[in-house]
């Protein structure tokens, strides 16, 4: 499904659907220090029910589901929510193939609403009310997102530059660490809970950056097969260049919470 923002990319089209195999491959990677953050205080944990917006293939439900939540994740995008379903075979996760301003359970079902990675692209103004029903007296809306660095990292900024070069429009570059941008009109029915900002240090392998690299907005999801094998190919050519085997690449976490407020 071709989703269009004309503040993303310059309202360039992108399908999640396209990399769902290398998504799954390759975006499986934050580290353990990202999950025992949330784990740590008291969020997605044994008694609570969870709601995990644009699980994409469901990274966050998967990884957290040791820690004995029952877990629900939505996507808009079929071959997000298939891979989903396989990575999870033996896991009780529940998952639902619908946008998250369509998404509808009835009122007061989930201790904690997660979003990760994908906050920005939701309708706000429609999604806030229906979050705020959703949710138990007291719930969460955890909001979670991880990048690379690339003025302070010298691989990533070289790898970020190949996707410009390839789609100019793309809007992912030059992340610095910053907070989670919280709309205001979630200030109408949420207090903020609490909002922290780290940095990470990821592993990775040539093949496993091309990888990540090759799932993301800028490149897999947006370009043609012609034009992601041309990357692709110039990458790995780039990488053999200036990279050693294995490699750590600077990232930072965000999260941030907002409560319920009870009136």
């Amino acid at each position: 499904m071709n989703l269009t923002d004309k503040n993303i990319d310059g309202g360039k089209a992108f399908d999640w659907g396209r990399v769902s195999k290398d998504y799954a491959k390759f975006r499986d990677i934050y580290p353990q220090e990202f999950y025992d953050r949330i784990i740590n205080r008291g969020l997605c944990v044994q008694g609570q029910k969870v709601l995990d917006l644009g699980t994409g293939t469901g990274v966050l439900p998967r990884n957290l589901y040791r820690y004995g939540a029952k877990w629900t994740g939505t996507d808009i995008s079929e071959n997000q929510i298939e891979m989903a379903r396989e990575l999870s075979k033996g896991m009780d996760i529940d998952y639902d193939v619908r946008s998250a301003e369509n998404t509808n359970f009835p009122d007061g079902t989930f201790d904690v609403i997660t979003a990760c990675q994908c906050f920005w692209y939701f309708n706000h103004a429609q999604i806030m009310p229906q979050l705020f029903r959703m949710l138990k007296p007291n719930g969460r809306i955890l909001i979670l997102y991880m990048a690379w660095l690339p003025f302070e990292d010298k691989t990533a900024q070289a790898s970020e530059n190949l996707v410009l070069k390839y789609n100019p429009g793309w809007s992912g570059a030059g992340e610095t660490m910053h907070p989670v941008h919280i709309p205001g009109c979630y200030y109408e029915k949420f207090d903020p809970d609490f909002h922290e900002e780290f940095p990470l240090k990821v592993h990775f392998t040539r093949e496993s950056w091309n990888g990540r690299m090759k799932a993301c907005r800028g490149v897999g999801a947006s370009l043609s097969e012609k034009e992601t094998a041309a990357w692709e190919r110039e990458h790995r050519q780039l990488l053999a260049r200036t990279a050693p085997m294995e490699f750590d690449i600077l990232h930072y976490g965000a999260l941030a919470a907002l409560k319920k407020r009870i009136s």
